[in-house]
Parts: C-alpha cells; sequence; structure tokens
C-alpha cells in the first residue's frame, strides 16, 4: 500500500496506534494545530487515517498523558495550551521575579489583604503563639490574561507592618521585604503535592472543578532562622511544570579512587 507521511501504513510492523500517536505529535509540532485549536473527532479520526475507534482512543489516551491535547467531555479535544516552566520549588524566588526572569509579564490581582489572628493551620509552620496577628494576603497570579496560580501568604505582623497596606498588583512581595522592611529570606522549605480543584478554586483558576492542581507550600526563614512566611500557592497543573537541579551527594564510601571527585566538587545528574 502506498503511504504518505501523513497516513498510516498498514503494512508496517508498527502498532497503528503507535504511529497515529506519532502523527498526532507531528500535527501539533509541526503547527498544524495549535494551541487551543480543537482536533479531529474520534470518528473524523477513524475515517482519515482508516483504523478502528479503539486505535484512535488509545493513540489519543497517550497524546493527552503527555500533556499534548486535553480532552473535554461533551466538547471534545483540544491542543494544550504549553506549560510554563517553574523554578520555584527549587530556587528562594516569589512567582513575580521568576516569570520575568522567563521573560513573560506576570499580573496580580489581590483577592484579599487582611490583618488577622494567625489560622491554626499555620501556627507550626510560623512558630507564632496562637494570638499573634499576621497579614493574609490571597493573590491570583496570571500570564498572558490566563490565571496560573492562587496563593495564599501569611506574614507576622510585627515583623513587617507595612505588608497590611502595600499594594501587590505591579510588584514583588520579596523585593517588598527587602527594600521596605529590611528583611532578607535566606532559607526555604517546600513541600510539593497533588490535589484536584474545589468550586471555588476552579471558577479563579478557570478549569474544571476536580481538575489537578500542584499544591506548594512553602516556608521562609531569615538568616537566624525567624520564620517570615508561609504560603499556600495552587498551581493549575495543565499550565504548570517545576524544573529542579539535581546534584548527586557522595558518600564516603563512593570515594575509591584518589582520582575521583572530592567531596567539595560533587558531579551534576542530568
Amino acid at each position: 500500500m502506498q503511504t504518505t507521511d501523513d497516513s498510516i501504513d498498514f503494512e508496517s510492523n508498527i502498532p497503528y496506534y503507535i504511529q497515529l500517536i506519532e502523527l498526532l505529535k507531528n500535527k501539533i509540532s509541526q503547527g498544524t494545530w495549535k494551541p487551543g485549536d480543537q482536533i479531529l473527532s474520534e470518528p473524523e479520526l477513524c475515517e482519515t487515517y482508516g483504523v478502528s475507534r479503539t486505535v484512535v482512543r488509545q493513540a489519543l489516551r497517550e497524546v493527552e498523558l503527555e500533556g499534548l491535547v486535553v480532552r473535554k467531555k461533551g466538547k471534545g479535544t483540544y491542543v494544550a495550551e504549553p506549560k510554563i516552566d517553574e523554578s520555584l520549588a527549587q530556587k528562594l524566588t516569589g512567582f513575580y521575579h521568576d516569570m520575568l526572569e522567563r521573560g513573560l509579564t506576570p499580573v496580580t490581582q489581590v483577592l484579599s489583604q487582611v490583618v488577622t489572628r494567625v489560622p491554626k493551620k499555620v501556627l507550626e509552620y510560623l512558630d507564632l503563639p496562637p494570638d499573634t496577628q499576621v497579614v493574609e494576603l490571597q493573590r491570583l497570579r496570571s500570564v498572558n490574561n490566563e490565571p496560573i496560580v492562587l496563593v495564599t501568604s501569611y506574614l507576622p505582623y510585627d515583623l513587617c507592618p507595612k505588608v497590611a497596606d502595600t499594594d501587590f498588583t505591579n510588584q514583588s512581595l520579596y523585593a517588598f521585604l527587602e527594600s521596605e522592611c529590611d528583611l532578607l529570606i535566606a532559607s526555604g522549605k517546600r513541600y510539593i503535592e497533588a490535589v484536584n480543584a474545589t468550586e471555588s478554586e476552579a471558577e479563579l483558576l478557570q478549569v474544571e472543578p476536580g481538575a489537578a492542581l500542584i499544591l506548594l507550600n512553602s516556608v521562609s526563614f531569615l538568616q537566624d532562622g525567624t520564620p517570615v512566611e508561609y504560603y499556600n500557592a495552587l498551581h493549575r497543573g495543565d499550565r504548570s511544570r517545576f524544573e529542579v537541579d539535581l546534584v548527586r551527594v557522595l558518600e564516603l564510601g563512593d570515594l575509591r579512587s584518589p582520582l575521583g571527585p572530592s567531596i567539595t566538587e560533587l558531579p551534576k545528574a542530568y
């Protein structure tokens, strides 16, 4: 059978669904189907490529798992928007500064900014007495007019009272803490887990209720070990990807050769 670069080779030993996966990925990578475009329906793919519904569904499932398409119930399959790489899991930077470094323009909508008694769930993170006043700052962060992350920060009021009355629509919280409050964040601890969007979170982030979100919990410390900020940030799972550089930590037993790396010269693992 005569084939083209845009058809299934029925005489090949390569499974049909694997061939279809490559054809779909080529359509996306070459720009034939652009982010946000609706692709052919399952029946149309069956007719176009001469394969069964089972083959089409298997191929679409694999392409979806790679994050290249999004299947919307009752609406069809769409080319996914490219994910935004973030380094917040490994660097002591905020979202605002991280996006600027990548040449993107972050936009912030301040949803609430109040002085309140520290919530119970935050006590242990900030190591505060139960009745301590904190500044609670909730912001919706967007890139290219699309909401990406919903973040709620808590800071001890006595450490940085200016935060309560400052407009953070167009500035970095971390930069403000350093320049206006003389508070330099020196270290931090961050926890990452997968969660599902509640109805209110889904409405703000413009996703379906129950959609996958990446929850980033963080505690930041001053140089003397004083906790200065706790935040929880809900990142859209379909638009966010975290990058982490790994360094191999060698134990003494690994240093068998005098020509091997020293303890202070750890090779990066890629």
